[in-house]
């Protein structure tokens, strides 16, 4: 295979060579890096003339997971951290009033960046409601009467605030199962129209079931009468009732 085939090159449009600060190209590049991963194998080549277009080489061993990473942005199901790359230059762009592409060495656009021509969401909040949070708590405690405590939930930690007295409950579950919490939340919605959790108050929790999904779904199935059985995706169907549907209706 040609060394061409791992040769991508990232377009924007509001720069040539002659006018890009070298602090931005800068900016530009660590972004394209945590958007490649496989920092080690990806390489900055060269800037070209025309639109400031910067280069970029992929060694051989990495271009297969290169090329998962850039098809995920595409296919719209990338892991959290790949988004939020795609976000952070797509962010810069816009406040650069420019638009980027991201090309392979033979002409296919494989990642578009909309940049400027972005359709801006109208941020909205930070406002009140009635919440739940579920994760593992990993830290807990203070001086003061509001107490910060820390739920991990996947890769993201959630700090929140408790009482005293409910913060002495919880630190008996400290690093031990999922924990429910309920309390009141305070939400906002930002430009790109992203929900980010601004505070959290833990007014009760509960302990949640760690027994293993399929050993759930078996006891249900054998429940007469609980039309688990007839659901084939038990797991999918969770999701949906967390969501608020109606148990069964796709099935």
């Amino acid at each position: 295979m040609n060394d061409a085939t791992y040769i991508y090159r990232f377009i924007i449009d509001a720069y040539t060579p002659d006018d890009l600060p070298m602090a931005r190209l800068a900016e530009y590049m660590g972004d394209l890096a945590r958007l490649f991963g496989e920092t080690e194998c990806v390489h900055f080549e060269r800037l070209e003339p025309g639109s400031a277009i910067l280069v970029q080489r992929v060694e051989p061993r990495a271009a297969p997971e290169v090329k998962r990473r850039l098809s995920a942005v595409s296919s719209g199901n990338a892991p959290k951290e790949i988004v939020e790359s795609y976000r952070g230059i797509n962010r810069r762009l816009a406040k650069d009033n420019a638009t980027g592409s991201l090309l392979t060495a033979s002409g296919e656009e494989v990642v578009r960046f909309p940049g400027r021509d972005e359709t801006r969401v109208l941020s909205v909040g930070p406002f009140r409601q009635q919440d739940s949070l579920d994760g593992m708590l990993i830290r807990v405690g203070g001086k003061d009467d509001t107490v910060p405590a820390h739920l991990l939930d996947g890769s993201t930690i959630r700090i929140c605030n408790t009482t005293r007295d409910i913060a002495r409950d919880l630190a008996h579950h400290l690093y031990d199962g999922v924990l429910r919490v309920h309390g009141d939340a305070r939400w906002a919605r930002d430009e790109s129209g992203q929900w980010n959790l601004r505070r959290f108050d833990i007014k009760s929790f509960e302990v949640l079931d760690d027994v293993p999904l399929n050993d759930a779904v078996r006891e249900l199935r054998e429940i007469r009468g609980s039309g688990w059985k007839d659901i084939n995706n038990p797991a999918a169907e969770l999701q949906r009732l967390r969501q608020g549907g109606d148990f069964g209706n796709d099935h």
